[in-house]
């Protein structure tokens, strides 16, 4: 049982966690994940819950919160004309397909995988942002419709496997083809409701009646959880992207790429124990 003191703390970290999550999906075109996920995995384990619960806990509330986040990133982006509305409706079916995979693969899943599939793709995107891209080119422009999709079902099969709203994976497969990093950061907020909505009900599908889950969870989504890191993490959207916007492009690239390093390095720093 929780005693009143902590319970104030983990409240201020989840209120705390909640605006990071915003602003970040305002200023990257990323869900939160990359914040949402090792906090809430932090919250779980001092509530008492046992890693192989914590971390599918984590994801799936991750995408629970994603999806109002998504919702208001995307409008920003959108109404400053820089997303590309039709390679979202290209990815939206196989998307889709990729989420339901992942979260089918997380009902079963050692703790362990989430983590390494994170630091992978989060550090691979974080050496091209740094490096400033210089020969990470696939192409010179985005490919035909049927490897749009191939990379559509990826990008879901991976952020649902992750918790994130698919920013850092879509972000590297469209600056990979030579699409800016403004564009790409701006499509992939909209990347993020796509993998959002089923993502969460597969979680909630994938924990659905397992044992020691938190007497608030619907399967593996804390609805405590979620409606106490939501309030903040809409204020602070609008924020990010009237950044994202004023940045250059290399100091956008470098923002994004020193990020995703951090919270790359507090995995490994988690596996290490």
């Amino acid at each position: 049982m929780t005693d009143p003191a902590n319970l104030v703390t983990l409240i201020a970290a989840l209120a705390l966690a909640g605006a990071a999550i915003g602003f970040l999906a305002g200023l990257f075109g990323i869900g939160g994940g990359a914040i949402s996920v090792p906090v809430f995995y932090e919250v779980f384990g001092l509530l008492g819950h046992a890693p192989d619960v914590a971390m599918p806990l984590a994801v799936g509330t991750s995408l629970a919160v994603i999806i109002p986040t998504s919702i208001n990133s995307a409008r920003g982006h959108y109404l400053r004309g820089t997303v590309d509305m039709n390679l979202l409706r290209i990815w939206a079916l196989p998307v889709l397909a990729g989420v339901l995979c992942g979260s089918f693969i997380a009902s079963f899943a050692a703790p362990w995988l989430f983590q390494v599939i994170f630091i992978l793709v989060a550090s691979l995107n974080a050496i091209k942002l740094l490096s400033g891209g210089s020969g990470w080119r696939l192409a010179e422009s985005l490919p035909g419709k049927g490897i749009l999709r191939i990379y559509g079902a990826a990008i879901g099969l991976i952020s649902a496997l992750m918790g994130i709203g698919g920013g850092a994976v879509s972000n590297l497969m469209m600056t990979l083809h030579n699409v800016s990093i403004h564009r790409a950061v701006s499509t992939s907020a909209g990347v993020g409701l796509l993998i959002a909505i089923p993502g969460t009900f597969g979680y909630v599908a994938a924990g659905w009646g397992k044992p020691d889950l938190p007497g608030d969870a619907l399967g593996y989504v804390s609805i405590a959880t979620f409606l106490m890191t939501i309030p903040t993490t809409i204020l602070t959207t609008r924020l990010g992207v009237r950044l994202a916007h004023n940045l250059t492009r290399r100091k956008l690239e470098t923002a994004f790429g020193l990020f995703l390093l951090l919270v790359s390095l507090r995995f490994i720093f988690d596996l290490a124990q």
